[in-house]
């Protein structure tokens, strides 16, 4: 039997693209005051992805409930077995880690391959209406693969499959059991929706933190990863969640709080979310880009903090 763990350690059990870990610390400036004061209950993230701010604003703060929501359904059946099934996920990544530590290094190339053809066949077996075996088995997949492909990055094609090639690392972290387990009793105040980000309306209220992490507008013409679901998230879709963000702002007292990359990394004259996003605070924020296959293209670049707050004092 599993014992106990302390929950504040919990952090994201995927590596995601756009993740925020690497931002907290400055993140936290940004914050809307009321969490401090115990003045918001709840909190919305309607593009959940990785969770690290979830996790961040959970583990530092009096919050009663919370709402995740991601149009990847993949993405939140995870997070349903481990909010349900964690002891189950657990012997399942045990059984998988076993036999890929038991493979001579030559060998585990094509084992994550068979391990990625088994992942994309699984995908007729699993009713996302139904919680069952197959969601655990289908979950403990999807971490070995996103901890053993290439940058750990989660893409598909248009017919939905995983596509991410092998990554070569000496000890990938396919279990992490204490983990798995704060993560879990953390995810026993979060309701976990699969939908589009306009589903969070329905959770926000005056009392709400709402924070937007939406796959980024790209930087560049070469620089395209939004494969996160089947369809991309293209400007027009950037101009809808603008139009969404100042929809909460009006008809309710919500702290909305949205990131983006800066269009000035590049050319200081695309001026994109200055214009959506004119009637609202927009600050900036230091990033490393972490995703990116030359290392002469990765570094630090700005990147977008908007509120429909003003911040009082800056660090």
């Amino acid at each position: 039997m599993a014992q106990a763990v302390d929950q504040r350690v919990a952090r994201p059990f995927l590596k995601w693209a756009g993740g925020k870990s690497q931002l907290l610390s400055q993140f936290g400036h940004y914050y809307p005051p009321g969490l401090q004061r115990g003045a918001i209950r709840r909190y919305v993230e309607p593009f959940v992805g990785g969770g690290a701010v979830f996790l961040d604003v959970v583990q530092r703060y009096d919050v009663g409930e919370a709402y995740l929501i991601d149009v990847n359904l993949e993405l939140i059946l995870a997070y349903r077995v481990i909010q349900r099934a964690p002891e189950q996920l657990i012997e399942r990544l045990r059984t998988i880690h076993e036999r890929h530590y038991a493979l001579p290094e030559d060998a585990r190339e094509p084992y994550y391959y068979r391990m990625r053809d088994a992942y994309n066949a699984l995908q007729r077996d699993v009713d996302p209406g139904r919680f069952s075996d197959a969601w655990v088995a289908r979950t403990a997949h999807l971490i070995f693969l996103n901890k053993t492909c290439y940058n750990g990055l989660y893409r598909v094609n248009l017919k939905g499959e995983f596509n991410v090639p092998f990554g070569r690392y000496v000890r990938p972290a396919i279990l992490d059991e204490e983990n798995l387990l704060a993560l879990s009793a953390l995810l026993q105040r979060a309701e976990l929706v699969a939908g589009p980000f306009t589903r969070a309306e329905a959770f926000v209220d005056d009392d709400t933190f709402v924070y937007f992490d939406p796959p980024y507008r790209p930087l560049s013409p070469t620089a395209r990863f939004t494969s996160y679901a089947r369809r991309r998230f293209d400007d027009d879709d950037q101009v809808a969640l603008g139009r969404f963000y100042a929809h909460l702002d009006r008809t309710c007292g919500a702290r909305l709080m949205l990131s983006n990359s800066d269009p000035a990394n590049v050319d200081p004259g695309d001026d994109f979310f200055q214009r959506l996003y004119g009637d609202f605070h927009v600050h900036r924020v230091r990033a490393n880009r972490t995703i990116n296959a030359r290392a002469d293209k990765r570094g630090k670049v700005s990147e977008l903090l908007i509120t429909n707050y003003p911040i009082p004092t800056l660090p």
